[in-house]
């Protein structure tokens, strides 16, 4: 186990499986302390992930870290300042903070713009922007009176790039406004001692994204092929982005969106 982030405390939000999950660990592996925020703490069980232990806090109590789970709905301020509450109460302060709670989930409508019903664009603005912002300002009290602090929003190939024919259009917008969001917030708490950036994942093999492959025509041979880099992404591709971000690798950056996608934004449609 690597020291780097030795009595570190940092919030992972979208962490009870796949990505979130990653990441989570890898902050584990690093030294932090972890919290798992999720909308369902046992979200893994329903794409048949596999984990180490009944639960990811367990996985990264057996990594001899401490870790509690915090279960809800994070574009609910409520909630939000639940999660923060809890985290403080238990770990005693918030050094880190991945806000990667989201996904392109609409429910009732095609991919499209022309396409989204204004119950799937409040669905996707706030499972992706909302929740970033909510946990991006209950964090910052937080890390002002520490003198520090880290943040990385996750966004998305489709925040900087198009798909073809325009698909997951307002996924794609609400991700674009994160990305605009960590700008913004670099620029603002940069004075403070806080760095804030953004990673933007291409197609990466989760659990999920294997189990809805065949449905959704994602995770091709084809479009693996069609990649600068001639396959397509894993969680620890992404996790190794955020290692960058939050340790002293990356201590002179901020502002920055790094794309993690195998080349897919070389070639944008």
């Amino acid at each position: 186990m690597s020291g780097q982030l030795a009595g570190k405390v940092a919030i992972v939000t979208g962490a009870a499986r796949g990505l979130g999950r990653a990441y989570a660990l890898r902050l584990a592996g690093l030294g932090a302390d972890v919290v798992i925020a999720d909308l369902n703490l046992d979200g893994a069980r329903d794409w048949g992930e596999q984990l180490g232990a009944d639960t990811v806090p367990r996985e990264i109590e057996a990594m001899g870290r401490r870790s509690i789970g915090v279960q809800g709905d994070l574009s609910r301020p409520a909630d939000v300042a639940r999660l923060f509450d809890e985290t403080m109460a238990a770990l005693g302060r918030v050094d880190i903070l991945v806000n990667n709670a989201g996904g392109a989930i609409a429910r009732e409508s095609g991919p499209r713009a022309s396409e989204t019903t204004q119950a799937d664009y409040d669905l996707l603005m706030d499972a992706n922007l909302r929740t970033t912002l909510l946990c991006c300002q209950a964090a910052v009290p937080i890390m002002k009176a520490q003198g520090a602090g880290v943040i990385v929003n996750v966004t998305s190939q489709t925040g900087v790039s198009t798909l073809p024919g325009g698909l997951l259009a307002v996924y794609g917008a609400s991700k674009a406004a994160v990305a605009s969001l960590t700008r913004t917030l670099a620029a603002e708490l940069g004075p403070c001692g806080i760095r804030v950036n953004a990673l933007s994942p291409g197609i990466i093999m989760t659990a999920r994204v294997a189990a809805q492959a065949a449905a959704r025509g994602i995770g091709t041979n084809a479009q693996a092929e069609s990649l600068p880099l001639r396959r397509l992404g894993e969680p620890d591709d992404c996790a190794g982005v955020v290692e960058f971000l939050v340790t002293d690798l990356s201590r002179y950056v901020t502002g920055q969106v790094i794309c993690a996608d195998g080349g897919a934004v070389l070639h944008p449609n």
